[in-house]
């Protein structure tokens, strides 16, 4: 029996169509959907049957909302709250379980994904669970006091079991290539024993605007409501971003590697999995949806830094891999290059 494949949706000019992948990426996609979505939802009905267990030691109704200056300003139901808090988190789980089903081709994109399911998960059952807490025993529910100790541990705590998510998820498997290199791809004439290696940086001005704008307003939001947790939120989006900021690419014999600054986060394109490179204009915000580590139409993973010329790498199992950087001509010729020696050594 055999099946027609569907059109893109929504294809990108210019680009070629997805070569056929493997059941390899969908098997280790949905698993990773499954558990990691799994947990996350575990987290969020535990944390819910431990606040309705406090039923008859809160007040009725319990405070749900704080001000700036610290004191309960919003209140509403035990089961109203709840409610809300699992909703948000279940809606939350189910976007990110969705996007690792359908294109978690490369395992960067289901590391992302996982971590982000069970940091979203753990939050919001540590600030529901640690806000009603909080009013055990009281007689009224403004009579609660600050919250602002327990949303920084609600932002922080998790970021350790979510570091360990990603940790846990499957590695691409080895997949070398099976067919020739394309004969109109790029290639750099090399003598036979001749070795060489190119080297760039991917860096652009958009992410550090977004990173200075992002943490300039965090900050006047903490200083300006009084929720001091948020320095510490600010602190995470800032070490983040920056992580994502600049990145260091190399094309050797054995492939493609690219790193940030500070070591991770990191991709790495074996020379014998790349199936052809090429150089292609990327439009960020209508490619990728914005800039940094991105996941974009037809499943692409770019690290996108900047609006111009990028290298894409097209690797066996249908994944795509595209980064700006200058002079990324010279860098797929290279990489087919190696690539070609890749296969004629084995």
């Amino acid at each position: 029996m055999t099946t027609t494949p569907r059109p893109d949706p929504f294809p990108v000019p210019g680009a070629r169509p997805d070569p056929p992948a493997p059941e390899g990426w969908r098997r280790h996609a949905r698993a990773t959907a499954l558990w990691s979505g799994g947990v996350a939802l575990a987290l969020l009905v535990a944390s819910a049957l431990v606040a309705a267990s406090w039923g008859d030691e809160l007040p009725d109704p319990v405070a749900s909302h704080w001000s700036g200056s610290g004191s309960p300003d919003g209140f509403s139901s035990l089961g109203s709250t709840i409610a809300v808090g699992l909703g948000i988190g279940a809606l939350c789980v189910v976007v990110f379980a969705a996007i690792t089903w359908f294109w978690g081709r490369q395992a960067s994109t289901r590391r992302i994904m996982a971590a982000a399911m069970i940091w979203m998960a753990g939050l919001i059952s540590l600030a529901l669970v640690g806000m009603l807490d909080q009013q055990r025993g009281l007689p009224d529910a403004h009579q609660a006091g600050s919250v602002n100790g327990v949303l920084l541990m609600a932002v922080l705590v998790p970021l350790l079991p979510a570091a360990a998510a990603a940790l846990l998820v499957h590695p691409d498997p080895p997949l070398p290539a099976t067919g020739i290199l394309a004969s109109d791809a790029p290639r750099t004439t090399l003598r036979p024993d001749e070795r060489a290696a190119w080297v760039g940086r991917a860096s652009g001005r958009a992410l550090p605007a977004v990173v200075l704008g992002t943490t300039i307003v965090v900050l006047a939001v903490a200083v300006a409501s009084q929720l001091w947790f948020l320095l510490a939120v600010a602190v995470v989006l800032l070490v983040l971003l920056l992580s994502m900021a600049s990145f260091h690419v190399r094309v050797s014999e054995s492939g493609l590697t690219v790193r940030s600054v500070f070591g991770w986060p990191r991709t790495a394109v074996p020379a014998d999995e790349v199936e052809r490179a090429d150089v292609v204009r990327v439009r960020p915000t209508r490619d990728f949806g914005g800039y940094g580590w991105r996941l974009g139409r037809q499943g692409r993973t770019g690290i996108v830094l900047r609006s111009g010329e990028a290298l894409e790498v097209t690797r066996t199992g249908g994944r795509r891999l595209v980064v700006t950087v200058d002079d990324a001509a010279d860098a797929a010729a290279l990489l087919n290059t190696m690539a070609e020696r890749a296969r004629a050594a084995r």
